[in-house]
């Protein structure tokens, strides 16, 4: 049981997004660059075939308010995605934050990268007080339901998923560093690979053949390659 408020009156209004931004002065700024590029290559590369864009909100870094009961409570997933939402808040206008009570459709998906500081929480290794906020898992997994829980840790390279089965997360016996979600039709893998300059392991999408779905500018350089071949049948030089 998690320790709430009485009841509110029914003609107090609940804060809205505009009232609950994502900016928080005691956590300026990102913590490194790995925090700020793989989550990019997270949001470049999902696209879940039976949602159009304008129904897939993705985010990092961006306060997750999830109690309306404790309207300041928040969490601050490293990215997290929504399906089934309109990919702008009350489809006009880019989010200050995700607020659940007004959106509605918790996150499909979060993922958490670890670093010394918040593994034991990102795990559920921690203890709270009954008078403070739950953890992290305790939100995912109690509060908002989500179904697959993702915990990458750069350092090690070790590759952690958990479902949602019977109300509690289930560790997944990862046999390849790969997690299917046939809800959305894609994959969440390890991929080994040149993202931003870096060679690394990258957590990245995959599609229903096993194929890692491309980024803008991949696609844009396989259209390069794609016209360069054609012009060659054509007896063109493409470098001409």
């Amino acid at each position: 049981m998690y320790q709430t408020d009485p009841p509110r009156p029914a003609k107090e209004a609940l804060p809205t997004m505009y009232d609950l931004p994502s900016e928080d002065p005691e956590q300026p700024g990102l913590p490194d660059e790995f925090h700020a590029f793989q989550p990019q290559l997270l949001r470049e590369t999902f696209s879940p075939p039976d949602y159009p864009a304008d129904q897939v909100f993705v985010a990092s870094d961006l306060n997750l308010y999830y109690d309306p009961q404790h309207t300041l409570w928040y969490k601050r997933p490293d990215w997290f995605a929504a399906v089934g939402v309109s990919r702008l808040y009350e489809q006009r206008d880019l989010r200050l934050s995700y607020v659940i009570w007004q959106e509605g459709v918790a996150p499909f998906v979060v993922v958490e990268l670890l670093s010394p500081g918040t593994e034991k929480e990102d795990l559920g290794k921690t203890l709270r007080e009954i008078s403070q906020p739950p953890t992290k898992w305790e939100v995912y997994e109690r509060i908002l339901r989500v179904p697959y829980y993702i915990v990458f840790d750069r350092y090690t390279d070790k590759l952690q998923a958990f479902q949602l089965v019977a109300d509690r997360y289930s560790d997944l016996n990862l046999s390849t560093p790969q997690i299917w979600m046939p809800s959305l039709q894609l994959g969440l893998g390890l991929w080994q690979g040149y993202y931003q300059g870096i060679e690394r392991l990258w957590l990245r999408w995959y599609d229903a053949d096993g194929n890692w779905l491309p980024t803008p500018v991949e696609q844009e350089s396989q259209r390069a390659e794609k016209l360069a071949a054609k012009l060659r049948e054509l007896g063109f030089d493409p470098n001409q």
